[in-house]
């Protein structure tokens, strides 16, 4: 039992690490992720701002969270297609527009939330 409690203590800690380290590098490279953190940090400020419930508050911010998780993907598909070709291919557009689309749908989720709770 506790050598099961070692490893797995040892696999969140490594899993944490590699997080991390995909955080800085997306951080580092990609400018959209840049600019959607300013937009959460700008929106969470707001929402101490505006009076709201809890439960409102609570969701806003994780749309914001939604939001760079879905911006993240987006990276990590663009990477990939990239390292595996640079030719141009219809699937390959496809798929980095699909992932640019999910950040859109995220970003118009989070605009929905943030206007019925102020509309509400």
């Amino acid at each position: 039992m506790r050598a099961f409690l070692v490893s797995e203590v040892r696999r969140v800690m490594n899993t944490a690490i590699w997080s991390w380290e995909g955080w800085r590098a997306a951080w580092a490279t990609e400018k959209s992720l840049r600019q959607w953190s300013l937009v959460n940090l700008i929106s969470a400020g707001l929402t101490f701002a505006v009076d709201m419930t809890p439960a409102e508050r609570a969701l806003i911010l994780a749309m914001g969270l939604m939001i760079l998780m879905a911006e993240l993907v987006n990276s990590a598909i663009e990477e990939a297609v990239d390292y595996i070709s640079t030719d141009r291919n219809p699937r390959a557009k496809k798929a980095k527009d699909c992932g640019s689309a999910a950040v859109a749908v995220a970003a118009i989720a989070g605009g929905v939330v943030w206007l019925v709770v102020l509309i509400g």
